[in-house]
């Protein structure tokens, strides 16, 4: 069974050609990472395997690539760009990469929690424009973080909060346990944290799950953090409580729509620090992702 990683950057076409072991199977680089949809049955052009970095694949694109039977999403995210259970009713099954971030994803959303709670953003914005902006910051030492979610990336943010010296509390939807973590419903959760940080899959529960009766709930001033999918939470509720100050400062990394318009609301608010979905972006990420692309690879073919 032969396979193409089908929208790859030269960053991670490097990687996947350094990691590439005799005997493993054959896959081919399609260097385009702007690829369009309706490409893919001519790029995949019969493979079995196609390796997908954030490509969409409609089901009704998917039934056109004769052959496809597994999809190697190079990620969590997959629901975001198709729809697994339609592609399996297809016969093609959707393979997940875990784990492979959680360091760099957990970094990224502890320097958004740190640049929004000092307005770092801002500052930079307004010394650029001639301006000498002095903000008062937040100071976090002390203050509550709140986890949503919690599996690796939000153990490692609860580590690093811990270290920093504060307070952190976390739901889940099932049972967790981590040392110096308290695990609280998600009603105690709003109302205490000084942060809020998400951290949950993307899925039909997941889907909008920080309503606006939640923001509403939380604490006036909160700083809210999301490194995990935008549609989350509801954008419209979170950007009228960004304006009315009910939220302090947002720092995303991402969003409904993506990339984001230039002349979305969001890029019109001072209070909020904004990242282009690149919380997952570093060389040992990408080493650890592309490394878990050639495993799922190996396994398809020797399962095969």
């Amino acid at each position: 069974m032969r396979g193409v990683f089908v929208d790859a950057n030269e960053s991670l076409a490097t990687i996947f050609e350094r990691l590439e072991k005799p005997g493993d199977p054959k896959v081919r680089i399609h260097r385009d990472p702007d690829i369009a949809s309706g490409q893919l049955p001519k790029v995949l052009d019969g493979a079995g395997i196609a390796i997908v970095d954030h490509t969409a694949l409609p089901t009704d694109i998917a039934r056109q690539c004769t052959g496809l039977k597994h999809v190697v999403f190079l990620g969590t995210g997959a629901r975001s760009y198709m729809n697994p259970e339609e592609l399996a009713e297809l016969g093609i099954s959707v393979h997940l990469i875990k784990g492979y971030g959680d360091t760099a994803v957990a970094e990224s959303a502890i320097a958004l929690m740190w640049a929004s709670a000092r307005v770092l953003a801002q500052m930079d914005r307004e010394m650029r424009a001639g301006q000498w902006l002095r903000e008062d910051g937040m100071q976090l030492t002390g203050k509550t973080l709140g986890l949503i979610g919690f599996g690796g990336i939000a153990a490692e943010v609860a580590r690093i909060a811990l270290g920093s010296g504060m307070r952190v509390i976390a739901w889940n939807r099932t049972p967790k346990r981590f040392i110096g973590v308290e695990f609280v419903d998600i009603d105690t959760l709003l109302a205490q944290s000084h942060v809020v940080s998400l951290h949950l899959l993307l899925n039909d529960e997941t889907r909008g799950f920080l309503s606006g009766r939640r923001i509403a709930a939380m604490r006036t001033g909160v700083i809210l953090v999301n490194t995990a999918r935008g549609a989350i939470v509801d954008e419209a509720a979170m950007i009228e409580a960004l304006k009315s100050g009910h939220i302090r400062h947002a720092g995303l990394d991402v969003f409904d729509i993506e990339p984001l318009p230039k002349d979305h609301p969001l890029t019109k608010l001072a209070n909020v620090t904004l990242s282009a979905h690149s919380a997952f972006r570093t060389p040992e990420a990408s080493e650890n992702l592309i490394h878990a692309a050639w495993e799922h690879c190996r396994r398809i073919v020797k399962g095969a």
